[in-house]
């Protein structure tokens, strides 16, 4: 953007539709590091990079490189995660396998979740496990963003994945999970409360930051025909969660924003209804596009997103402009949406494709 001209008041009373707004405004769960470095050197700025980053002068140049590449590319709102290393974040003890990243932009490994045996697999497990510490989450990252933001924009925060992706990929494994909840259902419900309390804790110590919108939470649900687990047993042990995260938000005039993967569509109604998110993000078209969502479900809550990933990496640009101008067309009458990737800029998006897809949103409608 040559003039970027963020407004985190009008977004939000846009994702509240509130407001039907003139032009479009884009939002993204996460960009990845490598996307974030390429625009870095293309600003003439100096990488530096996050895990180097050992003092604070250097680690403050870090947040001023992520800063000036959202604000660049024309969004109102950062999401802050606190995933480098010096940042405020909760950190859950894993199993992760690691394998070479073969992606376009590539300049690490990559990780890949344990899905089998975690590390807990019973009540020691339990007891011994290093559970993060409130006391220990360091906000000064978060507060010298939102010192340091250009006028007009927020920030949108995040601690952690969601319960159920902790609980999953991190704690138990999917598959010993899935044993558990017959075999020890009091077992998943104590280790669940105990993530959902240190995600509430987390998100408490944030209420007051000069700047902030509202909590983007991640905790993705399905997979392409289903929710991973069935939905009652989300609704007893995962929702209650992300109902006492949106309400935190919602008495504290924060919006609250669900990114979930995968099929939900049996526990929609559960996240509107009962949860009360004001927006849902990620969007794959194998599953529902954002456009036929917003067709059912438009009237109650937001619409973020849905540049399918595939369509995103593979169209040529010709094509990909074409389908972004129909998702628009679609998805911007009468409100409640911003535009984004069905799910993130990751290292392996084009970055033709990337800019094509935010030059149509920054052309619709003139």
């Amino acid at each position: 953007m040559k003039h970027p001209k963020p407004d985190k008041d009008e977004f939000k009373e846009i994702i509240l539709r509130k407001k039907i707004s003139s032009k479009v405004h884009f939002i993204e769960l996460h960009i990845d590091t490598d996307v974030i470095r390429y625009f870095t050197e293309k600003f003439n700025r100096k990488w530096i990079e996050p895990s180097l980053a050992k003092d604070r002068d250097s680690q403050e140049e870090v947040l001023k490189n992520y800063i000036e590449c959202w604000y660049q590319l024309g969004y109102d709102c950062l999401r802050f995660t606190g995933d480098f290393r010096f940042s405020a974040n909760l950190s859950f003890t894993s199993k992760q396998r690691v394998g070479e990243d073969t992606a376009l932009l590539s300049h690490r490994k990559r990780k890949w979740v344990e899905e089998g045996k975690g590390i807990i697999t019973c009540w020691e497990d339990f007891e011994k496990y290093p559970w993060p510490s409130l006391k220990e989450l360091n906000l000064w990252p978060f507060e010298f963003v939102s010192k340091n933001l250009p006028d007009g924009m927020g920030i949108l925060t995040c601690f952690s994945p969601g319960v159920l992706e902790i609980i999953s990929n991190d704690l138990f494994g999917l598959e010993t999970l899935s044993y558990l909840l017959y075999d020890d259902p009091d077992l998943v419900k104590i280790v669940a409360n105990k993530v959902g309390e240190l995600i509430y804790g987390a998100y408490k110590k944030i209420i007051g930051l000069d700047k902030l919108v509202g909590f983007f939470q991640g905790d993705d649900m399905g997979f392409k025909t289903s929710t991973l687990l069935p939905p009652d047993t989300l609704r007893k042990y995962i929702l209650p969660w992300h109902k006492r995260f949106a309400k935190l938000a919602h008495d504290n005039g924060l919006i609250y924003i669900l990114h979930n993967c995968g099929y939900c569509e049996s526990i929609m109604e559960d996240l509107i209804e009962d949860v009360k998110i004001d927006a849902k993000h990620s969007f794959e078209d194998a599953v529902m596009p954002a456009a036929e969502f917003k067709k059912k479900y438009g009237n109650k809550i937001s619409v973020l997103g849905g540049v399918d990933m595939d369509k995103l990496c593979r169209l040529e640009e010709r094509k990909l402009r074409r389908y972004v101008r129909d998702i628009l067309d679609k998805c911007m009458p009468g409100g409640g949406y911003a535009l984004g990737s069905g799910n993130s800029i990751t290292n392996y998006v084009p970055i033709k494709n990337y800019l094509a897809m935010l030059d149509e949103g920054a052309k619709w409608g003139r």
